[in-house]
């Protein structure tokens, strides 16, 4: 029965560093769709690959990340009429904190945006 254990502990170990390496590749190649503005792509990726390794911060961190970018890059975009950058943006930060929800900037920009709403009186979109 000893000798069971330490092979036990030794495939666990093995499935454990193969679903490490396995995010690697995904984390990589999101971080480049990132420096390229290609959000919602690094997204798509990123979603599958927390799906598929819950425990790897990478991935969890790298999603953030790319979340952030997307609704600071709708945000920043002066052409988009507020009525549908606001939304959209908001969307996203709410996504944020589905992945991590103590991010302060999520929090922080929420807040922003909820109060531009009720400053005009206008309901807040969910």
């Amino acid at each position: 029965m000893n000798l069971i254990r330490p092979a036990r502990a030794l495939a666990l170990a093995g499935a454990i560093t193969v679903a490490l390496f396995a995010a690697e590749p995904v984390v990589t190649q999101a971080k480049k769709q990132i420096a390229d503005k290609k959000y919602d792509e690094a997204i798509t990726s990123l979603e599958a690959a927390s799906k598929a390794n819950p425990k790897s911060v990478e991935v969890k961190n790298t999603l953030v990340e790319a979340l952030l970018a997307k609704a600071d890059s709708v945000m920043a975009d002066d052409a988009a009429p507020p009525r549908t950058k606001y939304p959209t943006a908001l969307r996203t930060y709410r996504q944020v904190l589905t992945v991590d929800k103590d991010n302060k900037k999520a929090q922080t920009n929420i807040a922003t945006i909820e109060g531009i709403y009720k400053s005009m009186g206008r309901p807040i979109p969910q």
